[in-house]
This record gives structure tokens, C-alpha cells and sequence, in this order.
């Protein structure tokens, strides 16, 4: 469907203007004529600067999917038709992008095709996990109680990344701060020093020359370091994009000492809400199994979920995988045995999710709390080192003068 702009006289003579969505021009003439109105121009609307210029397009955050989700279901459940819930959501979308969106899967329901089906022509929109549970949902005539499952779902998906992300932040500016620090007095302050001592021609404290030396190979291979640190991020980044090359890092991270621990809790709690979510909403478990999988963040889970995958197609149980894959703790594999004998393994996914998700909250503030001044000291002893080693010589220069 396009949209057309048009113009026209009144059978009053009065001149009017307006816009409609058409397959073509003779449509709109068509309609104008049935409304009484003489067509005087119709013209195709061009494209916006936005649309012209693709970087420009607003994205469309996860908050906004949080909001239309909930604001739907409540829309859904107040028995208003999906066409019409989809009408009101577009047209109240402060962010326009996601706006013509949701007018493009009106326009596809109207058209014969279910929301499922019309929300799955947007794949970075609505993912395969979201686009599941809303066929289950239509499917099963639960769709609003899909939908608010989906918008706590996404809520607490929302809450987990929000930790992980201010739990690894704040080191990372920290670092990044000393960094340039160090850079900055090895490469500009310390010259002026090194300049000094050898006026005096004296020999320098074994430290002092060693804060030199290292300030004289920074100076000499600073260009070469910068473009050597960019090579190594750029050789990283092709390796973590092969299915491979992202298996190793994923399974490094998860043997690291501190967040190691952290990154497998986070691991835990998301598969467990995944499958815990979409098995309460009525999604196939082979299905539900390929988007845990699919939707994991690490190569390692997303493994296992494979090997689980299989277990269930040859009739074995989904607990035996996850205790060899050595990944998920012991914990863990007896909830989800205890919930596949009892027919209650959604109630013990979505128990240790819940779990694991305070799991998650108590790891990231004792990783915060330790991080904090383990950083502080680093800096200042850093600082502090190589200043006594600058001013040790002073020192000597005085005693020898007194």
C-alpha cells in the first residue's frame, strides 16, 4: 500500500487536501469522486529525509516494545478487535518508525494474514520467541495472556541485561580512565623528568630508570601500539563472529575467576525464563527448545540446547543433557527432573529463573562492592609509584648535597 496526497474542490467550491493509503491513483480518484469531492491533484508522497537517509530511522528500543506489549494485551482484553488495537497503538507511537511499522502488520491482518504471521515479516522487531508465543496465543484464544506473559517476560529480561551491564561498566570506565592516565604521565610528564636527570648526569635508582625506560618505549612505539591494539580488537571481533571461534570465548568467559560465575548464573536464569515463559504459553517443547537456544547469548548453552534437543526427539528425557553438559548446576538438572516426572516443568523453570535472578542481584553487587576498591588501589598505587620512582633521585640529590 502506498500513501497518496491529494487535492480537491468541494461541490460547495470550497478547495480541501488530505492524505489516504491506496494501491495506486485511480483508487484514491475512485474514492474522492464517491465522497463528492472533484479531484484536482493526486500525487505519490515522496519519502521522508528519514527514509531517504537510513541511519536517520529512530530505532526502536526495548522499552517501546515493553509498552506496546502491555498496552495491547490490555487493548485485546477490553475485547477490541487486533485491527483496531493495532490502529490505536500506531497512531499513539511517540516514535514514528515504530508507528509505520505497526500500521504495515495492520494492513497485513486486515489482509487475511494472522499477527503472528504479519509480525514475522519484522524479524528485528519481533523475534522468533515473541512471534511463537503469539501464534500459541492465537492459537489457544489466550492472546492477551500471552501477551502480558510476553511483557513481564520482557521486562525481567530487560532488568537481568540492566545488571550484567552496570556490573560490567563500571570497571570498564575505570580501567579506561587509568589507562589514559598512565598514558598521559608516561608519555608527557615523565620526559620532562627524564630530561632533568640527565642534565645532572648522575646515575638514576634502578626504579627510576625502569619508569624511563618504559616512558621512552611508549613514546618511540605509540603509533604502533594504537594500530596493534586496533588489529587485535578487529582479528577479535572476525573470530567471535565464526560459530568456532565464538564457542572459545564464550566457554573462556565462562571459566573466567569473577564473572565467569556471574555470566553462567545470568546464562541459568535466562534459559530457565525462556523455556519456562514459552512452555506456559503453550509453545511446542521442540520449538520452545529452539528459540532457548536460539535467543541463549552463549555458544556453550546454545550447544547443550541441541543436545537436548535430540534427547527429546529419541524419546529421553531433557535433565540427562543438561547434567553432562557439566554447564547448568546439579540444582538446577534435579528441578528440571523433578518438573518432566511431575508434569509441572514450566512451575520449575520459572522457579529458577526467579532464583537465579536473585542469584544475579546479590553476584553483581558483591562484584560492584569488590571491584570498587580494588580499582581505587590499582590506580593510586600505580600513580603512586611511579612518582616516588621520579622523586628518588631528588632525594638522593639532596643527601649527597647536605
Amino acid at each position: 500500500m502506498k500513501i497518496f496526497v491529494w487535492k480537491g474542490v468541494t461541490p460547495q467550491g470550497a478547495k480541501t487536501k488530505g492524505e489516504v493509503e491506496a494501491s495506486d491513483a485511480n483508487v484514491v480518484r475512485q474514492l474522492l469522486i464517491r465522497q463528492r469531492i472533484n479531484p484536482v491533484s493526486i500525487k505519490e508522497k515522496g519519502k521522508s529525509l528519514q527514509e531517504r537517509l537510513p541511519f536517520l530511522t529512530p530505532s526502536v528500543t526495548e522499552k517501546d516494545r515493553v509498552l506496546f506489549t502491555r498496552q495491547f494485551a490490555t487493548l485485546i482484553n477490553s475485547g477490541i478487535p487486533i485491527v483496531q488495537a493495532l490502529e490505536v497503538q500506531a497512531n499513539q507511537q511517540e516514535n514514528p518508525y515504530f508507528g509505520k511499522l505497526l500500521k504495515e502488520i495492520k494492513q497485513d491482518v486486515e489482509s487475511g494474514s494472522t499477527l503472528a504471521e504479519a509480525m514475522k515479516k519484522h524479524p528485528k522487531l519481533f523475534d522468533r520467541l515473541y512471534v511463537n508465543m503469539i501464534a500459541a496465543g492465537e492459537l489457544g484464544g489466550i492472546l492477551d495472556g500471552v501477551m502480558n506473559r510476553l511483557a513481564a517476560y520482557m521486562e525481567k529480561a530487560q532488568r537481568l541485561k540492566r545488571k550484567v551491564k552496570g556490573a560490567l561498566t563500571y570497571p570498564i570506565i575505570v580501567l579506561a580512565i587509568s589507562v589514559i592516565v598512565l598514558t598521559i604521565i608516561m608519555v608527557f610528564v615523565i620526559p620532562v623528568f627524564a630530561k632533568m636527570f640527565s642534565e645532572s648526569g648522575t646515575a638514576l635508582p634502578g626504579p627510576t630508570q625502569f619508569v624511563i625506560n618504559i616512558s621512552n618505549f611508549l613514546k618511540t612505539y605509540f603509533v604502533a601500539i594504537v594500530i596493534g591494539f586496533v588489529i587485535l580488537s578487529f582479528v577479535f571481533k572476525k573470530i567471535n563472529a565464526t560459530p568456532q571461534g565464538k564457542l572459545i570465548v564464550d566457554r573462556i568467559m565462562l571459566r573466567l575467576p569473577v564473572f565467569g560465575s556471574l555470566l553462567r548464573k545470568v546464562a541459568v536464569a535466562k534459559f530457565a525464563r525462556t523455556m519456562g515463559t514459552l512452555i506456559t504459553s503453550g509453545v511446542s517443547i521442540i520449538d520452545t527448545i529452539n528459540i532457548a537456544a536460539g535467543t541463549a547469548g552463549n555458544k556453550v548453552v546454545e550447544n547443550v540446547m541441541y543436545e537436548v534437543k535430540k534427547s527429546v526427539s529419541e524419546g529421553r528425557s531433557i535433565s540427562q543433557p543438561l547434567h553432562e553438559s557439566s554447564v547448568f548446576p546439579p540444582m538446577v538438572v534435579s528441578m528440571v527432573a523433578v518438573g518432566e516426572s511431575t508434569g509441572a516443568l514450566d512451575t520449575m523453570l520459572n522457579k529458577v529463573a526467579d532464583f537465579y535472578d536473585e542469584e544475579v542481584d546479590a553476584a553483581v553487587d558483591a562484584l560492584t562492592a569488590a571491584i570498587e576498591p580494588m580499582m581505587v588501589v590499582f590506580l593510586g598505587g600505580t600513580v603512586g609509584t611511579i612518582i616516588i620512582a621520579m622523586y628518588l633521585p631528588i632525594f638522593e640529590m639532596a643527601s649527597t648535597v647536605k
